[in-house]
């Protein structure tokens, strides 16, 4: 196996925080830690720490390159006979002499313009392969769907695979051939005195392959721009502007490259009744003075996910809340386990109460107030007057 060029600008083990006799379940864990608090989906601008800290996974938990990367360390990039790419060895008359391949190339202009070879092995590297792109798409769900989860689709239009050459990019009865000129490589050498660089093929644009007679639909390209469906699984208890990412179901790659990945970015509408924060729902229910002042079960609505989101009646599931004497209006009561269900448990049900006042009084309510006015003995902004004083602070 032979060493990358970022093998000897990088030390991995420093990367990842563990010493160079780490076991694999060592760096698997380091990897965990650093991975969850570095990834751009929970900390964006954390791209570049989050690519090196990957690239350093991949290599130290391979069995292969792993070996290959200490060696490579070891003896440095000016190694004579070490099979390393862009080593320096000896020339005519003692000049020294510097070998680029299509890799190291790639390295060295991608650290030009701030690309990682991590980033390169992304995009689909080899002959020409570019990844495809990442794609964004909005999926709109009522209060109860994102509570309980569902499996829906969502219509995107992006580049597919062309539905007439399948793909090929040559007209349908025929097939892409064999590059003459790089023997389907994707590269060709180029010798340039004491440099030998190697560069992606004109003839191919570095694909190894041509098209003698391109398909008239896609024109040679292999991909066209339609609409198309994809089936998305949402799990239950996501929240508002929740993305989600469905790995390889975005934009098609050129030359070979993987797709990109589409994101799914999730619209849940208001209920009519209950608020959300977080794993608790909300819910506000109003009560009469004399229950507030005397006490009484009050029978709160509640959302049951087990047998379908749907707000249980007042004869069926439904929560009796006792309220007890004296309690006053915007006091919040705790219903265990009502609230939204996730991996982690469901949360619960915050209930407030609301003393409502009649907007019109009956003669029997009138006279039962006025009976309460005159028999109440201390108002309440007597302590809004300060000791002493006689006057309102």
């Amino acid at each position: 196996m032979q060493a990358q060029r970022e093998w000897f600008e990088k030390d991995y083990y420093k990367a990842l925080g563990v010493s160079k006799t780490a076991t694999e379940a060592e760096i698997r864990r380091a990897y965990r830690k650093l991975a969850k608090a570095h990834h751009p989906d929970v900390n964006p601008g954390h791209d570049d720490q989050f690519k090196e800290i990957s690239a350093a996974y991949d290599v130290l938990c391979d069995p292969e390159k792993r070996p290959a990367y200490d060696e490579a360390r070891r003896l440095g990039p000016s190694a004579a006979g070490s099979g390393i790419p862009g080593g320096f060895s000896g020339g005519p008359n003692g000049a020294t002499s510097f070998t680029f391949g299509a890799d190291d190339l790639g390295d060295l202009f991608g650290s030009l313009f701030g690309r990682s070879r991590n980033t390169a092995s992304r995009t689909g590297g080899g002959r020409g392969g570019r990844r495809g792109q990442d794609l964004e798409a909005e999926l709109h769900l009522s209060f109860l769907e994102a509570l309980e989860g569902v499996t829906t689709t969502i219509n995107i239009t992006s580049e597919a695979a062309c539905s007439v050459c399948s793909g090929t990019g040559a007209e349908p009865g025929t097939a892409p051939t064999v590059c003459a000129r790089c023997g389907g490589r994707g590269t060709t050498a180029d010798n340039q005195g004491p440099f030998s660089l190697s560069r992606p093929c004109p003839d191919c644009a570095g694909r190894g392959m041509r098209v003698e007679s391109p398909c008239p639909n896609c024109r040679g390209s292999g991909t066209e721009r339609r609409p198309r469906q994809v089936k998305v699984r949402i799990p239950s208890g996501v929240d508002d502007a929740q993305r989600i990412r469905l790995k390889g179901r975005g934009a098609l790659g050129q030359g070979g490259g993987p797709p990109g990945d589409l994101f799914v970015i999730v619209r849940v509408a208001p209920h009519r009744l209950f608020r959300r924060r977080g794993r608790d729902l909300l819910v506000t229910v109003p009560i009469t003075f004399p229950e507030a002042a005397l006490g009484a079960e009050v029978t709160v609505p509640v959302l049951d996910v087990t047998n379908g989101p749907q707000i249980a009646s007042a004869d069926a599931t439904s929560v009796v809340l006792r309220v007890p004497a004296g309690t006053r209006s915007g006091r919040t009561f705790r219903v265990k386990g009502r609230g939204v269900p996730s991996s982690k448990g469901a949360g619960d049900l915050l209930v407030t109460v609301e003393v409502t006042v009649p907007n019109r009084l009956t003669n029997a309510e009138r006279t039962a107030i006025e009976a309460l006015a005159a028999a109440s003995t201390e108002s309440p902004r007597a302590r809004l007057v300060s000791p002493g004083s006689g006057r309102s602070q």
